[in-house]
């Protein structure tokens, strides 16, 4: 069950407790039929968010940003709070509010919508986060949980948006090939355990395990899974299914390259005919697609590169035949070739659903760096990304079907300036690296908000760069719509419902 399935049982329940009995009416309706109304958005009154465990790098530092936009219609009270994961004090009704450290001390204090707080760890003892945010800090809120490493395995910079519990999990471009050490991280935000399944499918289909079965999360703690224990095969593309057989959890997987640097692999947008892979940057000098057909149907897939010019087709790399229950990869070079770019993937024929994602290498030879970019949900109605510098944050737009307009708003920072909005045109079929002013008197970094005003779908990421010696450190994380507000249908108080009877 997914989060927007959530809040809307969550919604629809409390809105019957407050009216009764709730029933659907149409004025003047007296033959007891019953009409539904338009429902109207809402926004939502809880939010829950995970981060994974950051590293165990002794030499990491990482840092956390929590925004939540400003939105309507969300009253004047509400709380954000983000606890370490198995902290028995969490569980004894602490109440103090804000991120909290395995001290308990706070990392951030959230004080209101609109602006943007951040705190920082050192090491490689950070525990995993559990976080709620209630009222007017439940719409759209974001945290980002960004680690620099400077030096061994996967040293670089991992940037990671904390993320929702879920039941189902898809991570196309695992490895357990030698040189990759990665790890699915596993965080129940409950008071009853978890049991969840992982499952890895390779080239040739489903690799044989047995220890992927029932692993047990503990209640409010994270357990990282070491993915090259789960088999013996050793393979550079995998697939990695994640199914939670009681409870849920957030997952998201850790890939670290002794040579290549690291990143942290979001799951895919769940399985479908068509994918959007964002914001690939212009300087990337190895992209490499891995796909996977979850079905018992081969997929034939259409691939395209969204430039600002328009969608191009790549030389040598026109289609690519996913075979059912097997996982698919494509190297694709340095498709962009010095311009901003999206990778649009479309049937040729008959519509399969797959999952997709896309591993993108800066740099060369020894000062080479790694960031994924996993197929994306659209913006829909609003999307934030929050940490952004006022040096070496770019973010990418995409209208792979139609044109759009889209408002985009830089808030103001964590420790000053003033908020700046301004609206751009992304054409159909292209992709954009919009040229966003920070906010006027910058201190600190602040957040980024997208919202579509008109005109057919936008894709978003958004790309952060630093300089770790002579490595081309960066990060990228996918903007999808935040979903912060809940479909809820008019309702009314009709107890007569009681006594009628068929």
């Amino acid at each position: 069950m997914n989060r927007t399935t959530l809040s809307l049982i969550a919604g629809t329940t409390a809105l019957a407790a407050v009216t009764g009995f709730a029933v659907l009416t149409a004025p003047g309706d007296a033959g007891g039929e019953t009409t539904a109304k338009a429902a109207a958005q809402l926004p939502v009154q809880r939010t829950s968010l995970l981060c994974p465990r950051p590293s165990s790098s002794d030499v990491a530092e990482t840092a956390y940003t929590s925004f939540t936009p400003v939105t309507e219609g969300t009253g004047g009270e509400g709380s954000a709070e983000l606890v370490a994961a198995a902290d028995e004090s969490t569980d004894k009704g602490d109440k103090d509010k804000g991120d909290k450290d395995p001290a308990g001390k706070p990392v951030v204090e959230p004080k209101a919508p609109g602006k943007p707080v951040a705190g920082s760890t050192d090491g490689g003892d950070a525990p995993a986060l559990i976080g709620a945010a209630e009222g007017k800090f439940a719409p759209g809120w974001t945290v980002q949980e960004t680690t620099e490493v400077a030096a061994g395995t996967g040293r670089g910079l991992l940037g990671v948006n904390c993320t929702a519990p879920d039941t189902e999990f898809w991570f196309p471009g695992v490895s357990t090939a030698a040189g990759r050490t990665d790890y699915v991280h596993l965080t129940n935000p409950d008071d009853s355990a978890a049991v969840v399944d992982i499952e890895l499918y390779g080239k040739d289909g489903a690799l044989k395990s047995t220890v992927g079965e029932g692993i047990t999360v503990q209640p409010r703690a994270d357990e990282p899974v070491l993915l090259s224990t789960l088999a013996t095969a050793k393979e550079a593309d995998l697939t990695v299914h994640v199914s939670v057989r009681s409870g849920r959890v957030a997952a998201t997987v850790q890939a670290l390259d002794d040579k290549l640097g690291g990143d942290w692999l979001p799951a895919a947008t769940d399985p479908a005919g068509s994918l959007v892979l964002p914001g690939i940057p212009k300087d990337a000098t190895s992209v490499r697609l891995v796909a996977f057909a979850p079905g018992e149907t081969d997929a034939d897939l259409k691939l395209r590169l969204a430039s600002p010019g328009g969608p191009i087709t790549p030389a040598g790399n026109e289609t690519l035949h996913v075979k059912a229950g097997m996982t698919a990869s494509a190297d694709l070079g340095d498709i962009t070739r010095g311009e901003a770019g999206s990778l649009l993937l479309t049937p040729t024929g008959e519509s399969v659903p797959v999952v997709a994602a896309l591993r993108v290498v800066r740099g060369k030879g020894a000062n080479q760096e790694t960031a994924f970019i996993p197929a994306a949900r659209p913006v829909g109605a609003r999307a934030t990304v929050t940490d952004n510098r006022a040096k070496g944050t770019t973010l990418a737009l995409t209208a792979p079907t139609r044109t759009a307009e889209v408002k985009i708003t830089a808030s103001a920072g964590t420790g000053g300036g003033e908020a700046t909005t301004k609206t751009f045109t992304i054409k159909a079929g292209t992709t954009q690296n919009v040229d966003m002013p920070a906010p006027a008197g910058l201190k600190g970094t602040y957040a980024l908000t997208v919202e579509p005003a008109s005109g057919g779908p936008v894709y978003a990421s958004r790309t952060l760069e630093s300089k770790i010696d002579t490595v081309p450190a960066f990060t990228i994380q996918t903007l999808p719509d935040d979903r912060g507000t809940v479909a809820v249908p008019e309702a009314e108080q009709d107890l007569s419902v009681l006594q009628r009877q068929r």
